[in-house]
């Protein structure tokens, strides 16, 4: 499908990676994740887990943790790098992002019941390179509004193979997914979503 642009600065593909191509970039994912485990980051302040479990690809990772949201060179419970972003989404960056490289791929794992609310994603200090999703396994409902959150949101069905990037006038969009719809996709062994969140942290 071709690009389509759902407000300015928000685009979308529907099944940018087809079915062969979902199934080779899952592999990918799931052979580095035994390099770098997912787990459970903590809210700041209160230390209350996420719903989601995560970890990271590239050069740096986002974390969470009581201390605050940052990004680090180095997964939190094994102290080791983050293993190399697939070549795929590396790919897919370069032909659909006109900035510098990526340097983080956060790595989402919601299982039934799992939901991310509004945020803006703002810890990174390349504010001009945009955030770009891939959406891997159940459906989801994606929700996504202004740079303030009192603005009026739009709710779009991303399934799996999807890509979303938001930049420029949108870069600091609200945006979440209000739930995972179980049993929709057959990609993901014993179900569930993966989502593949590509960013540009450093100064471009």
């Amino acid at each position: 499908m071709s690009k389509v642009e759902l407000a300015p600065g928000v685009f979308f593909w529907r099944e940018k990676f087809n079915r062969v191509n979902q199934e080779r970039l899952l592999a990918n994912v799931i052979a580095l994740e035994k390099q770098a485990p997912f787990y459970r980051p903590q809210m700041p302040g209160s230390g209350k887990p996420f719903s989601v479990e995560e970890t990271n690809f590239g050069l740096l990772g986002w974390v969470s943790d009581k201390s605050g949201y940052r990004y680090e060179p180095h997964h939190p419970l094994t102290n080791k790098p983050w293993p190399k972003m697939p070549e795929a989404l590396i790919a897919l960056w370069e032909e659909i992002s006109a900035s510098p490289p990526a340097e983080c791929c956060l790595v989402n794992f919601y299982r039934a019941g799992a939901r991310m609310g509004l945020h803006q994603d703002k810890d990174e200090r390349a504010m001009s390179a945009p955030v770009v999703s891939v959406s891997l396994g159940d459906d989801a409902a994606f929700r996504i509004g202004g740079t303030e959150r009192h603005r009026p949101t739009k709710s779009l069905k991303l399934s799996s193979g999807d890509v979303v990037m938001f930049g420029g006038p949108a870069r600091l969009a609200y945006h979440g997914i209000d739930r995972i719809l179980p049993g929709s996709s057959t990609l993901l062994p014993g179900g569930g979503r993966i989502n593949l969140t590509l960013r540009r942290v450093t100064q471009t």
